[in-house]
């Protein structure tokens, strides 16, 4: 979940001398000169710094075009390509094995898979998840990074909160996976109806909550319509094998339409012979056929 050495040794090298060149454009922290200087100084006084080149984006283009420092056209990429910062109140959701969640709270929220520098976010944070932080995210070399300052929020979430976000969290993987690199844009993401149907009809707390979504997909798409009855078939079996196991039935077919079980029989052959005789053509392919088994 960090960088390797070699990588961050870069990113600094790179970034601190971002840091100085803003300081010295607004004077805003005297006796900073150098990169090296950046270390007498606390945290709370480099963030007026950086908050600065937040600000000012621009001065990123700048410091690109003048290269005090005779940097490499690669390195110089690197940093023309922090104008593609994400500066926000984050969620740090989940660790994972190749990075850390951090999820935003927009209105269509968005994961991110970021990386530490040189200490781990767990360390830094502690493993109650989830923690609010604010921070602001780099792009570097195809991944993302953080800037190298976290301030985290203390604050503890209840369980109906913790809901949301888990909510929060599946929506942003349905719509758009785990954002690895930047810049990222919503236009550019194909959309597949089907996925975010699934998505919609996944939970019962899906199904209330995204309804409006679900009948605008299948109102654009009619197509759709056979995979909602499909997807809710799978829904009602779960519910319906339940109970017809308690009445001691096993190693039976039926068929499921809108909720209701319309047909069974000892095979799927039989349980298709009965639903030509009694259901019209055009509804047989809503139908969910499944097999309810032993235990």
């Amino acid at each position: 979940m960090k960088l390797s050495k070699e990588d961050v040794k870069l990113f600094y090298r790179l970034y601190n001398p971002l840091l100085v060149y803003v300081n010295k454009k607004f004077k805003i922290i005297e006796g900073i000169d150098s990169p090296e200087d950046l270390k007498k100084f606390s945290i709370k006084k480099i963030n007026k710094v950086r908050d600065r080149l937040y600000k000012h984006p621009e001065l990123i283009n700048s410091f690109v075009a003048e290269n005090p420092l005779n940097f490499s056209a690669n390195e110089l990429k690197v940093i023309g390509s922090w104008k593609e910062f994400v500066k926000e109140k984050f969620l740090i959701f989940r660790y994972l094995k190749n990075y850390t969640v951090f999820l935003d709270t927009d209105e269509f929220p968005k994961a991110y898979g970021v990386l530490a520098l040189n200490t781990a976010f767990e360390e830094m944070v502690g493993s109650c998840l989830p923690a609010m932080v604010e921070a602001v995210l780099l792009p570097f070399n195809g991944k993302i990074v953080y800037d190298g300052i976290l301030f985290p929020y203390s604050m503890t979430f209840g369980g109906g909160i913790r809901r949301s976000f888990n909510d929060a969290y599946q929506e942003a993987k349905s719509r758009f996976g785990i954002i690895t690199s930047l810049p990222f844009s919503t236009e550019k993401v194909e959309q597949n109806d089907a996925v975010n149907l699934r998505f919609y009809l996944r939970s019962k707390r899906n199904r209330e909550r995204y309804w409006e979504e679900r009948e605008e997909l299948i109102n654009k798409d009619p197509g759709l319509l056979t995979l909602y009855h499909q997807e809710m078939g799978k829904i009602y079996a779960r519910t319906y094998g339940k109970r017809l196991r308690e009445i001691g039935l096993t190693n039976a077919w039926f068929a499921i339409l809108e909720g209701m079980t319309i047909a069974s029989g000892a095979t799927k052959d039989e349980v298709g012979r009965i639903l030509q005789c009694i259901l019209p053509t055009e509804k047989r392919k809503f139908v969910y056929i499944f097999r309810l088994k032993e235990k």
